[in-house]
């Protein structure tokens, strides 16, 4: 899949909460999981080893920042980070809070519903927005090479 036809290169792919030139954190629209969130390496690549050591390093920052970003304001019962990119191999991480109660749990959000569920609010965007400017700095629009 080249640049030109991946979704994550031309969409933002969700709420953008945060950013800076090197990648972005969206919420993604999920009535069942409100503060699902991406966290998307802006450059596209489609495997962590395709980042030098430094991108590495900056990525994973990011991911656990959202991740303390969603303990802290949810307290979860865990929180499911996940890397695939089998249907847009672009460089991405979910970071996922769960319930006990939620509709999948103990599965993978995208695995067999094992009930209802009950889908628990999300903080509004403007907390981890904010949140994640404490931690990271402030977002920047800046895009390298653009």
């Amino acid at each position: 899949m080249s640049a030109q036809t991946c979704e994550l290169c031309e969409v933002t792919g969700g709420e953008l909460l945060w950013q800076d030139a090197r990648c972005r954190v969206i919420r993604v629209a999920d009535a069942h999981y409100p503060a699902f969130c991406r966290v998307v390496w802006r450059r596209h690549v489609a495997e962590m080893t395709d980042l030098d050591m430094t991108d590495r390093a900056h990525l994973m920052a990011v991911v656990w920042a959202t991740e303390r970003v969603l303990r802290d304001a949810m307290q979860p019962d865990k929180i499911n980070l996940a890397s695939f990119g089998n249907m847009v191999p672009h460089v991405h991480w979910h970071v996922i809070p769960r319930f006990s109660d939620d509709r999948h749990f103990p599965q993978s959000v995208w695995g067999t519903p094992q009930r209802d569920g009950l889908a628990h609010a999300g903080p509004a965007s403007s907390v981890l927005t904010a949140a994640l400017e404490q931690i990271l700095g402030p977002a920047t629009d800046a895009v390298p090479g653009r």
